[in-house]
């Protein structure tokens, strides 16, 4: 009784529910050239990725990365780079909070592969504000928390921001920050 009288509050409240701020769109494309710098080994590549609204207020996202590391020398060896796949899922919650701006909520299925089948699967919890300073610009910045059972959980800080050409195409760039790692993406959006 009490799960269906919540679902028939959730349906009745569906209709009231806020969507996404004026000048943020959360169905989009994107791909481009993603780097990596650690304190150990740099990598670049590309990288894709996507979002799609299902509901006023929710959307599903998702990325993937191909990268080679930069090639070491140990004494008069020189080792190639090693190719690293890193894919994300995931589901997010938005929400009103001005008129052109969103307080946005995202969890997400993270794994990491190198070209030896070792692989690594973890999740991302993030939280921040996104938002449109005006018609042709909008920036994000998010706090979030990545674990997985085969690697240390770490607290991380992620800045975003895309100017737009014309309400199709924009360039987008992001910037992930982590102890000892920062990732770059920058690349054509197109938003739908």
């Amino acid at each position: 009784m009490k799960k269906s009288l919540l679902a028939l509050t959730l349906i009745a409240a569906l209709p009231f529910a806020a969507s996404a701020a004026d000048g943020i769109s959360y169905n989009y494309v994107e791909g481009g050239y993603v780097a990596t710098n650690t304190d150990r080994l740099d990598a670049d590549g590309w990288g894709i990725a996507g979002s799609g609204a299902i509901a006023p207020n929710f959307h599903v996202f998702g990325a993937y990365t191909g990268q080679t590391t930069d090639s070491i020398r140990v004494g008069a060896t020189r080792f190639p780079g090693v190719d690293i796949d890193q894919m994300r899922l995931g589901v997010g919650y938005n929400h009103e909070i001005s008129p052109n701006a969103d307080l946005l909520t995202r969890v997400a299925y993270e794994r990491f592969e190198d070209e030896f089948d070792n692989s690594l699967n973890g999740y991302s919890v993030e939280v921040g504000v996104r938002g449109a300073m005006t018609s042709n610009f909008e920036g994000y910045a998010m706090a979030g928390y990545e674990d997985g059972s085969d690697y240390k959980g770490e607290f991380y800080g992620r800045l975003g921001a895309q100017v737009k050409f014309n309400p199709t195409w924009g360039l987008s760039g992001d910037v992930k920050f982590v102890d000892g790692d920062t990732q770059w993406f920058i690349g054509p959006r197109i938003t739908f």
